[in-house]
C-alpha cells in the first residue's frame, strides 16, 4: 500500500499509563538501549553505546534547547487561560531573531480555553524577582491557533528571558504531572545550545559527557544540527489517512561545519541520534536536490 493511503487507525494501540516512566533515571546513561542486529533483538545501557558502533562513524545530535513555552495567564474571574508558544509570526526571520525582541512580540499559539477569552480582553502575567508584567491580546486566529501580540514593561528582558522567568517547562502531556524543579536540568539535553524546541529531542537525553568521552575514545565523531520541534509533536492525528494530515513545518540549521563532516563521512557511516537529527538530514538531502535541479535548469 502507498505511505500517503495508508491508514492512521493501522498504527492505534492503547499503552497503559503504569509502563510509561513519570520521571528519568537518576543516571541519564543506565536508560535501556536496544540492540537490533543480522535479525535478533537484544538490549544494553546507553553507557556502553560505543561498543556497538564502528569507529569512523559519525553521531549526528539535534542541540536544539527547550524553551518554557507554557504561560498560565489568569483572568480577572479566577480562570485559567494556558497559552502555548509554538512558534514566532511571520515577520520574523528566524526563530534566535524573535527570541532577542525586547519589549514585544508576535507569536503563534495554542490556547487552552480559548473560548473564555473574549476577543479584545487583555491578559496579564505578574511576575517578580525580576520584575514585569506579561500581556496577552489574540491578533487573530491562525489556521487552528492563534496569533498573539505579547508585551511587557521591562524592555531590558528579551522574550527569550520573558519565557524563562514567566512559563513553564512543557512536559509531554502523556506524563500526566506538572513540571518540577528537577525537569528543568533532565528535559534538557546537556549539549541544548539553541533555544526554541517546544520538546525535547529524546533520544539525546540518555548521552552524558561519560558517554561522549567512551565515543571519543573509540574514534567515534559527533557533529550538531538544529531542529526546532514544533507543535506537531504534540497535536493529535485527526485524519483518517497520512495523506490527509497536515503536517507542521519546523525550523532547521546546519553550519558550514557540519555539513563538511556529513560530506567526508558518506562512505563510513552516519548515525543520526533521534528522529528530529534524522529528518534534518533527510531535508539537507531533498534541498540539495531542489538546488541541484534548480542549477541545470
Amino acid at each position: 500500500m502507498e505511505p500517503a493511503k495508508q491508514r492512521i487507525a493501522d498504527y492505534t494501540y492503547e499503552l497503559a499509563d503504569e509502563r510509561i516512566a513519570k520521571y528519568p533515571l537518576e543516571e541519564r546513561d543506565s536508560s535501556k538501549l536496544l540492540i537490533y542486529r543480522d535479525g535478533v533483538i537484544g538490549e544494553d545501557i546507553y553507557r556502553n553505546i560505543a561498543t556497538h558502533l564502528p569507529a569512523g562513524t559519525l553521531l549526528v545530535f539535534n542541540q536544539t534547547k527547550v524553551v518554557h513555552a507554557r504561560l498560565l495567564f489568569k483572568k480577572t474571574t479566577g480562570g485559567i487561560i494556558e497559552v502555548f508558544c509554538l512558534e514566532p509570526g511571520d515577520q520574523y526571520l528566524d526563530i534566535q531573531g524573535a527570541m532577542l525582541q525586547k519589549g514585544k512580540v508576535q507569536w503563534k499559539c495554542m490556547i487552552g480555553g480559548a473560548s473564555k477569552w473574549k476577543n479584545g480582553i487583555e491578559l496579564h502575567i505578574a511576575h517578580t524577582g525580576p520584575d514585569f508584567v506579561l500581556s496577552a491580546s489574540i491578533i487573530e486566529r491562525a489556521g487552528g491557533n492563534y496569533l498573539l501580540q505579547l508585551k511587557w514593561d521591562d524592555e531590558s528582558l528579551s522574550f527569550a528571558e520573558i519565557l524563562h522567568y514567566a512559563g513553564k517547562v512543557p512536559l509531554p502531556p502523556y506524563l500526566h504531572r506538572e513540571a518540577e524543579r528537577s525537569d528543568e536540568e533532565r528535559y534538557q539535553t546537556i549539549f541544548a545550545k539553541e533555544e526554541g524546541s517546544v520538546a525535547a529531542p529524546t533520544a539525546g537525553l540518555h548521552f552524558t559527557e561519560r558517554v561522549l568521552n567512551s565515543l571519543e575514545e573509540k574514534r567515534i565523531d559527533t557533529g550538531f544540527v538544529t531542529l526546532h520541534v514544533g507543535a506537531g509533536t504534540f497535536k493529535p492525528v485527526k485524519s483518517e489517512t497520512m495523506l490527509e494530515h497536515d503536517m507542521h513545518a519546523e525550523w532547521i540549521e546546519v553550519n558550514v561545519v557540519c555539513l563538511e563532516q556529513i560530506i567526508q563521512h558518506l562512505d563510513k557511516g552516519i548515525v543520526p541520534v533521534g528522529t528530529t537529527s534524522l529528518r534534518t538530514l533527510e531535508s539537507l538531502y531533498w534541498i540539495g536536490l531542489k538546488m541541484l535541479n534548480r542549477v541545470k535548469i
